[in-house]
C-alpha cells in the first residue's frame, strides 16, 4: 500500500499505515511500548550473555541478529520535557517519589521520619537590574514598576514600567534597560550557585553548635542534617534553588532528632545562614578587586506539614512543586536546550534578546585565565550554570539509581512471566556481559503517530493510578 493509493489520509497518518504494513512492526511496537513512546530512542546493534558467576554456565543469551527489527531500542533517558515528553515523566515520577519518601517514609525510609523538623526552603538569586514582572495584591493585578518621579536611567531610557503584563506576556524577565543590566555578575553568581548551596549547608552545623554551646563533634553525636534540593529558572534567566531540609537523629532517619531540633529552629538557622554565607570571585574589571556574591534577599521557609489544613505547607504538595521542575531546564527562561558550539550561532539562536546576551556574556568571559575553570562556553546554553538540576545528601532516601533499578529489575520479572519461565533465584549470582553498538537514535519514518499512541495510553494509566493512589491515602488518613 503506497501514498498516492490513499489520497484522502493526512500524510503522517499515511506514512504510519505503510509502518504497520510492514512485518517487523509487532516486534517494533513491543520495543517502543517498553521504552515507554520515548521520542528520541536509541537504536542499538550487539549482543547480551548473562552466565552463573561460579560455574560459567550459560543461562541466558540475546543478540540483535535474531531481530526482526535486525536492532534493540533503549529510551533516551533524558529529562527535559523540550526533548522528550516520555522520558520525562518517568523522571518526574522518580524524583518525586525520591522526595516523598524523605518526607513520609518508604523505600527503606521508615515512616517515622514524617514526624522529624522539616522545612521547605527557597533561596533565589539578587538583583542585577531591573526586569518586567508580573505582580499582584490580593489576586488584582498591578501595573510592572511604576514610579511618581518618573525617572530616567543613565542611559536616557525611563525606569519604569506602567503596564499590566499577563502571563504569557513575552516582556516578563526582560531588563527595562538591557545597558544597565549587571550580565557579568548574573553569570558569574549563576556560575558560582552550587558553591553558594554548598557554603550553606556547612554554615547550618556551625550556627547550630553556637546557638547550642556544643562542639561540632556533640552535634555529629546528636543529629544529622539531611537534604533533597533542585533548582528552577526564573524568567530573567538566574536560578533559584527549591530544597526540603530535614533533622534527623545521629544515623540518619532511622533514629528520632534530639529535643531541641524543631522545624522553627532548623527554619531560623536556615535564614540566618542565607544572609552570611558568600564567595569572593575575581571582579571581571579587571581591576584586582573581588566580586562577592551571595544570595538574594527573596529567602522564603516554610515548614512541611503531614496534612494540608495545618500551618505550613503538606508534604505532597511539597514532592509534587520540586517533581515539577524535574523536566525543566533553561529553556524555559527564553534560551535554548542543547550546548552552543561557536560564537558564529549566537546571532542565529531564536531565542529572547536578555538570553542572548546572557549567553555572548558567557561566551566573553569565558576568554579570561580567571574564569577558565568554570567551563562557561561549555555552559552557555544553561546561562552559566554547570551544576546538576537536582542533588541531595546520602542519607536522605533512595536514590534514582536505586529507582531505576528496581524498575529494571521488575520488568525482567514480567518478561520471565510472559516467556513461561521460572522466577530468577535470589540467591545465585550471576554475570551479565555486554557488548552492544550506536546504531541511531530518533523515529524514523512512519513511526512518531504509532509512538505518541503509546505515550497517551502511558500517561492516561499513570494518571489513574495517581488518582486511585491520593484516594486510598485520603482514606488511610482519614
Amino acid at each position: 500500500m503506497t501514498a498516492p493509493q490513499m489520497p484522502h489520509l493526512p500524510p503522517e497518518v499515511a506514512a504510519a499505515v505503510q509502518r504497520a504494513a510492514m512485518p517487523d512492526f509487532r516486534r517494533w511496537h513491543e520495543m517502543i511500548k517498553s521504552a515507554g513512546g520515548c521520542e528520541q530512542p536509541i537504536r542499538l546493534h550487539g549482543e547480551r550473555l548473562t552466565v552463573d558467576g561460579e560455574t560459567g554456565e550459560l543461562i541466558e543469551s540475546y543478540s540483535t541478529d535474531n531481530e526482526p527489527t535486525g536492532y534493540l531500542i533503549t529510551a533516551c533517558g533524558n529529562r527535559r520535557a523540550s526533548r522528550c515528553a516520555a522520558c520525562a515523566e518517568v523522571y518526574r515520577d522518580d524524583t518525586y517519589h525520591l522526595i516523598i519518601s524523605g518526607l513520609t517514609g518508604g523505600k527503606g525510609v521508615p515512616e517515622d521520619v514524617s514526624g522529624h523538623p522539616r522545612v521547605f526552603l527557597t533561596l533565589t538569586a539578587p538583583s542585577f537590574g531591573t526586569v518586567h514582572a508580573r505582580r499582584e495584591k490580593a489576586g488584582k493585578p498591578l501595573p510592572c514598576r511604576p514610579r511618581r518621579d518618573h525617572p530616567l536611567c543613565v542611559h536616557g531610557l525611563p525606569e519604569e514600567c506602567r503596564r499590566v503584563h499577563q502571563d504569557d506576556d513575552p516582556q516578563l524577565g526582560q531588563p527595562i534597560c538591557a545597558d544597565c543590566y549587571d550580565y557579568q555578575s548574573a553569570v558569574l553568581w549563576n556560575a558560582h550557585a552550587t558553591e553558594l548551596w554548598r557554603r550553606l549547608t556547612l554554615m547550618v552545623p556551625k550556627l547550630i553548635t553556637a546557638e547550642l554551646g556544643i562542639t561540632h563533634k556533640a552535634l555529629r553525636e546528636q543529629a544529622r542534617l539531611s537534604y533533597a534540593r533542585v533548582i528552577e529558572y526564573q524568567r530573567r534567566g538566574m536560578i533559584h534553588f527549591h530544597a526540603v531540609v530535614r533533622l534527623d537523629g545521629p544515623d540518619g532517619p532511622d533514629q528520632p532528632p534530639p529535643s531541641w531540633a524543631t522545624g522553627e529552629f532548623l527554619a531560623r538557622v536556615l535564614e540566618t545562614a542565607a544572609r552570611l554565607v558568600q564567595v569572593e570571585v575575581p571582579d571581571p574589571s579587571g581591576d584586582g578587586t573581588t566580586l562577592p556574591l551571595t544570595w538574594g534577599r527573596q529567602t522564603d521557609t516554610q515548614p512541611i506539614q503531614v496534612a494540608a489544613e495545618l500551618e505550613g505547607i503538606a508534604d505532597k504538595h511539597v514532592a509534587r512543586y520540586i517533581a515539577k521542575y524535574a523536566t525543566k531546564g533553561a529553556e524555559d527562561s527564553g534560551t535554548v536546550d542543547r550546548p552552543i558550539r561557536f560564537a558564529s550561532q549566537i546571532g542565529s539562536l531564536k531565542v529572547s534578546d536578555h538570553a542572548r546576551r546572557l549567553i555572548w556574556t558567557c561566551f566573553a568571559l569565558a576568554d579570561m585565565p580567571e574564569y577558565h575553570d568554570l567551563r562557561l562556553r561549555q555552559w552557555a546554553h544553561m546561562l552559566g550554570y554547570g551544576g546538576h538540576f537536582s542533588s541531595k545528601s546520602r542519607r536522605y532516601s533512595v536514590t534514582l539509581a536505586q529507582l531505576r533499578q528496581a524498575r529494571a529489575d521488575h520488568a525482567a520479572q514480567a518478561a520471565r512471566e510472559a516467556r513461561g519461565e521460572p522466577p530468577a533465584a535470589p540467591e545465585r549470582e550471576t554475570v551479565t556481559i555486554g557488548e552492544w553498538e550506536f546504531a541511531g537514535s530518533g523515529l524514523l519514518y512512519g513511526e512518531h503517530f504509532w509512538a505518541e499512541q503509546v505515550r497517551t495510553r502511558i500517561q492516561q494509566a499513570r494518571a489513574i493510578r495517581g488518582k486511585l493512589t491520593e484516594r486510598d491515602q485520603e482514606r488511610k488518613a482519614s
